[in-house]
């Protein structure tokens, strides 16, 4: 019987994968099942003059404890995300939200510009391994369509 050094040099490709056959090309380059995605989209504006804001619906978290989900966030929302996401984790840099615009806001392009941004800060912060599994907020915010920034205060 030889034994095996646990020092001993050994390559990945010296062990057979996937129950002894090997990998196909589609399965290698093919999205890995616990692939993130995320959507910001269908903005929907409410209210009038002084009292008007738009949320933006957030879906599709495969990542995380549901399957599929669909919640509606407004941007002071993913502002006070952003806060308690600082203060929970201090060992990450939390990237910086779209800047508030103060004219036109309103405006298609505004909007849009707006979704971008916040779609791309949501999937740089989901798919941060250290948010990912430390995080009591990340998943509450994209996954829970009663997420209230008081109970996180």
């Amino acid at each position: 019987m030889t034994t095996v050094s646990p020092f001993a040099r050994s390559s990945v490709f010296d062990e057979p994968r996937l129950g002894g056959r090997e990998q196909t090309i589609e399965e290698m380059y093919s999205v890995p099942e616990s692939f993130l995605e995320i959507e910001v989209r269908n903005p929907q504006t409410h209210g009038f003059g002084r009292k008007m804001y738009t949320d933006y619906e957030i879906t599709n978290i495969p990542a995380f404890k549901l399957r599929h989900s669909v919640v509606r966030r407004r941007y002071s929302d993913f502002e006070a995300f952003r806060d308690i996401l600082e203060h929970e984790s201090t060992r990450v840099n939390i990237p910086a939200l779209p800047g508030k615009v103060f004219t036109n806001r309103f405006s298609d392009e505004v909007i849009e510009s707006r979704r971008e941004g916040l779609e791309r800060f949501l999937t740089v912060v989901a798919g941060h391994p250290l948010l990912q599994t430390g995080s009591k907020v990340l998943c509450a915010f994209l996954q829970d369509p009663a997420w209230d920034k008081g109970q996180w205060s």
